[in-house]
């Protein structure tokens, strides 16, 4: 500070530092020091405070939640032994370590310079904007804001306040601990004192009173406080982590332990003991089973610690949504992502787009981001009319608070929509609007009937020009503000949220990563036109079902000590459309229910591609604050001038950093500690090294001096000096197509490239950085989608995930080597290698469903005759596996019936999709060719309730499986035969055989249903079974044989053996 003091005030004297909670000042010790209460965080608070929360408040600090120790002349409280005042520590300093006293009076000095009062500019309210800019050239800021309605420009861009952590207080607002509530108690708290005599000094200390209660404020008193005051909801915590009940959770992983023991027990019987007569089907059979011991010990262990969590809305709502003052929630922009309208409906991207209008959250912080992949003049003229009707669907939502918002899915309900309305005008209300929404569908209906046919010179705009996608594969990039500009209020006069379309450059020549590179440039344009802190994707078919879901993820995003490590909040994927049955296990609902939930007890949920709320920080490649290094790294970089002093060796020491990170690539590359001197622009010797940070800002993240200001500031905005008209024209820079071209997008930062499950591999970097996510299950679901229930699009949807993850199992970003040496915990590992090589599970399980078959066909058995003893353990192995089942199901909630589905499906899917990603896979990486299994036909068989699920649709998918029913179905009929042929000694063996071939066939039962298809509506087990009899009797026809006249050969007694 002293080498900087032409921008600098020089700092007051440490006695002079005030209280963050009642204003007063801090004061010193008896020793002359400045009062220290927390030494973690260093947080400033008197004596008087300190003593009030250790003894009537939390008895933590109100900045990092750390318990406060007891100090030099502080009267012990309950459960604390009345030490002699030598015993006691002056400060809560670790002990041995009274070098840290310096140390922490520093934090302290800081804390002024954190509230931007002695450095940087003046803010006439007394607040940082939200959308501040640190200084980056010359000491100049950047940082302001856009008006919300301006008459002049087509859109509007917007501001809003900053949302600060804890530890800033703002002298204009009652919410945080500087506020009248608090202040009011400690007084209260002081006169109590004062009246019983009691009054606190540094060299006395009065034991508590005897009897005391541990629930009661002091039992010798008559204190009655406001309980409102007490609770101070605007200081609790915004989430709570349930651990699940020791009842449910106890039992089922004593279950799995003894699971792993009998596994191991039967693996060394089956090893130990071949089959010297079927070597090759016993050989097979044992690798098999040891690779499912592996696949179950990486899909089990993961589900060790589950977790359930709680929201407080209301708490949130007191600290950063007052009714009535400026709402202080972070602002949030929305992505819905889109490609062909005619495979992806224009009117159910529109019913997406109108629950994103509509959401329960201030306008002025919603920004909904439309990205049209294909460039269709469709999308765009969809959208124009979406936008028309969300001016009334909007304040009807609102108005009546109905849930969902997306107009199809409201007006589809099978509810009594009366329930809990109370507004006489509501059933008029609503006849209109859905007649509105009618004709809005007429409209959208013409517009898709319009598209059908293109003209043979392309499509023409209104005014004449052609429309600049006609050629999908070369156009520029275009963005048109549809709401959020003058004129964007709804029927009432409200502002209503930004809804921009967006369709990025494509030219021949370039690589444009499909989906991820879409996501890259819609987080570029979002971060020049809004900048919010988080974004929320969507896919265009998945709805906000929840309006309350963006103030749901707040809860953890904006929660001052959790939000700070959080990447993203997950949340579970809901469907509609699904028959009740959910044959092919759509619902997905063990994974979403289960692993994730039991993920969220590690380090966090895999970011699943849709229905998650990202922090725009974690996207940037940045690292999360580190507690050992974050309190250091904070300080130095709210106090401008001490980076000064420390400018030569933190060079040096960024250097050793950074050719450190180039040789480990799990360290992360971005760390706000590289970049602090071109943030703050106080810590450059000369222009050279304030041009070397920029050039270094630039290669990471591109040419665009706009956006490279947007990543720097934390809490979001956009320059105050840049017009509308600058704002679009940089946007349409950085989707350009060559943009990326040379910097760290995609393999860095943003969405990762190089998978087409490009999710994955984007949550696994950001863990593998230490951060974490989150898993949120609020008890409406927040979001729900579409998803195929036609059996091949399911078996062609599975595929493409398979064949992600086999693309991230032979890149460099595969999680079995790389992440060695970062902040990735071990059992998270476990779930990411399981996520890469479960399709490698394909090719053991189609041998191991071919076994049955050989075995009845042939007549040998890949296990040799057992001993009682051996018996035991193959059916403890069985209760094992049925007792694990059981208990994943009582603590998740999760149904039998769905439980069995998703067991179906794993081996229809195993033997089918996984198995041709194996091989698509190997072909693509090892030949570079690019296999695409696609469907060839369809046939329906008639109309009717969920009639896409009885289409049938051939593709090469249905080959494996189809197989395998068949052979295993022969191999049942062949047994059969064989044992009636050989008599009742056969028979007794035959049941092995068969018990392994009905659980094939009742695994593979739904794929045989969906082959089938409806039937005239006859049952499929009907006509399986009586194939299956039929065939049975027949033999037993054949071999009884009662209408064949048996002929007998001679006497042999009466002819001799000559006869």
């Amino acid at each position: 500070m002293e080498d900087d003091g032409e921008t600098a005030k020089p700092a007051k004297h440490s006695s002079g530092r005030e209280c963050q909670i009642c204003g007063d000042g801090v004061g010193t010790t008896v020793d002359g020091d400045l009062f220290v209460a927390c030494d973690i965080c260093g947080f400033p608070v008197c004596r008087p405070c300190y003593e009030y929360e250790r003894k009537d408040g939390k008895q933590s600090c109100p900045q990092c939640k750390t318990k406060y120790k007891r100090h030099k002349g502080s009267p012990p409280i309950h459960g604390e032994e009345d030490e002699d005042a030598d015993d006691v520590r002056d400060f809560n300093y670790p002990t041995g370590n009274q070098e840290q006293k310096p140390k922490i009076a520093e934090r302290m000095l800081g804390w002024q310079h954190e509230q931007g009062e002695d450095i940087g500019p003046k803010y006439d309210s007394g607040e940082i904007p939200r959308n501040h800019i640190p200084l980056l050239t010359h000491r100049q800021g950047l940082s302001g804001e856009l008006p919300l309605q301006s008459p002049d420009h087509m859109m509007s861009l917007g501001g809003g306040k900053h949302v600060h952590p804890l530890p800033f207080r703002s002298p204009n607002t009652s919410r945080e601990f500087g506020n009248v509530a608090w202040k009011e108690r400690v007084d209260g708290w002081k006169m109590k004192q004062d009246k019983n005599g009691g009054a606190m000094t540094n060299g006395t200390s009065h034991p508590p009173s005897e009897g005391r209660g541990v629930g009661d404020i002091d039992a010798s008193t008559d204190y009655n406080m406001d309980d409102a005051l007490l609770n101070d909801e605007a200081r609790q915590p915004l989430s709570r982590k349930v651990p699940i009940s020791s009842s449910k959770i106890n039992p089922y992983r004593m279950v799995i332990v003894l699971r792993l023991v009998i596994l191991c027990v039967f693996l060394h019987y089956r090893i130990t003991n071949p089959v010297r007569n079927a070597y090759a089907l016993w050989l097979l059979s044992v690798i098999c089973e040891i690779w499912f011991a592996i696949s179950w010990i990486l899909d089990q262990f993961p589900k060790w610690f589950p977790v359930n969590r709680e929201t407080y809305l209301d708490r949130l709502s007191i600290r950063y949504d007052r009714e009535g003052e400026p709402s202080e929630l972070s602002a949030v922009d929305i992505f819905v992502s889109t490609v062909d309208p005619l495979k992806e409906p224009p009117l159910v991207t529109a019913n997406t787009v109108l629950s994103i209008l509509a959401v329960d959250y201030p306008v002025d912080k919603v920004s909904c981001y439309v990205s049209d992949d294909g460039a269709a003049m469709l999308t765009f003229e969809a959208l124009s009319e979406t936008s028309e009707f969300a001016r009334k669907w909007v304040p009807f939502c609102k108005k009546y608070s109905i849930e969902p918002r997306a107009p199809e899915w409201y007006f589809s309900q099978k509810i009594d929509y009366l329930k809990d309305k109370v507004q006489p005008s509501f059933v008029k209300d609503r006849r209109a609007m859905k007649r509105e929404y009618e004709e809005f569908k007429i409209r959208i209906n013409g517009l898709v009937a319009k598209a059908q046919k293109v003209p043979d010179e392309g499509w023409i705009m209104q005014d004449g020009t052609p429309w600049p996608g006609n050629n999908t594969r070369d156009h520029p990039g275009m963005i048109q503000v549809f709401l959020g500009h003058s004129g964007g209020l709804d029927t009432e006069g409200n502002e209503l949220p930004r809804l921009v379309y967006v369709s990025r450059e494509k030219r021949p020549g370039f690589q444009h990563h499909k989906k991820a590179g879409a996501m890259n440039a819609l987080v570029r344009v979002s971060a020049v036109l809004t900048n919010g802190p988080f974004m929320l994707n969507l896919d265009c078919d998945h709805y906000i079902n929840n309006s309350k879901a963006l103030r749901e993820a707040m809860c953890f995003l904006m929660d001052p000590n959790l939000g700070r490590q959080v990447c993203y909040v997950q949340f579970p994927q809901r469907f509609d459309g699904i028959d009740k049955n959910d044959r092919y296990a759509n619902r997905n609902t063990v994974f979403f229910d289960i692993n994730l939930r039991g993920l969220d007890g590690i380090q966090g949920p895999v970011y699943v591609g849709t229905g998650c709320v990202f922090n725009r920080t974690a996207l940037y490649g940045y690292e999360p604050p580190i507690k050992n290094k974050n309190k250091s790294k904070t300080f130095s970089f709210c106090c401008g001038g001490s980076r000064k002093k420390k400018s030569k060796s933190s060079k040096k020491n960024s250097e050793k950093k950074w050719s450190n990170k180039h040789m480990d690539n799990t360290v992360p590359i971005f760390n706000l500690e590289d970049i602090e001197e071109g943030v703050e622009g106080v810590g450059f010797d000369d222009e050279k090294s304030l041009l070397m940070s920029q050039m270094s800002l630039e290669k990471r993240f591109g040419q665009s001096a706009v956006f490279v200001a947007s990543t720097l500031m934390e809490h979001g905005g956009v320059p105050q000096s840049a017009t509308p008209e600058s704002l679009l024209k940089e946007a349409i820079h950085v989707i350009s197509c060559g943009y990326e071209d040379k910097t760290e997008w995609g393999t860095e930062i943003g969405w990762i490239y190089g998978s087409v499950t490009q999710d994955i591999l984007t949550g696994f970097k950001m863990h593998a950085r230490g951060w974490k996510s989150i898993y949120c299950m609020p008890k409406r679901p927040a979001f729900k989608g579409s998803a195929p229930i036609n059996l091949s699009d399911r078996l062609n949807q599975v595929l493409r995930w398979a064949l992600g993850s086999v693309e991230i199992l032979f890149s460099r970003h595969c999680p079995i080597w790389y992440g060695y040496g970062g902040r990735l915990k071990f059992l998270e590992r476990f779930a990411y290698i399981n996520t890469t090589i479960y399709p490698l599970t394909s090719v053991p399980l189609l041998l191991y469903c071919t076994l049955p078959a050989i075995c009845l066909l042939t007549g040998k058995f890949i296990i040799p005759q057992i001993s009682n003893v051996a018996s035991i353990w193959f059916i403890s192995l069985f209760i094992s596996i049925f007792a694990t089942g059981i208990l994943e199901m009582r603590w998740s909630g999760v149904g039998i019936d769905e439980w069995w589905r998703n067991e179906q499906f794993w081996v229809i899917g195993g033997v089918s999709s996984h198995l041709f990603a194996v091989f698509q896979g190997l072909l693509k990486v090892l030949a570079g060719i690019d296999t695409n299994f696609t469907v060839t036909s369809k046939a329906s068989d008639e109309d009717g309730d969920f009639t896409e699920l009885y289409m049938f649709k051939w593709t090469t998918l249905l080959i494996p499986p189809t197989t395998l029913l068949i052979v295993n179905l022969v191999g049942v009929v062949a047994g059969i035969s064989y044992a009636i042929n050989s008599g009742y000694q056969s028979w007794g063996p035959l049941f092995g055989k068969l018990f392994f071939a009905f659980w094939v066939i009742v695994h593979l039962y739904p794929f045989l249903k969906g082959l089938m298809g409806r039937q005239n509506r006859t049952p499929t087990i009907v006509v399986v079974w009586s194939i299956l009899l039929a065939s049975i009797f027949s033999l037993l026809w054949v071999r009884i044989d009662p209408f064949t006249t048996r002929v007998t050969g001679p006497d042999v007694q009466k002819c001799g053996i000559n006869c």
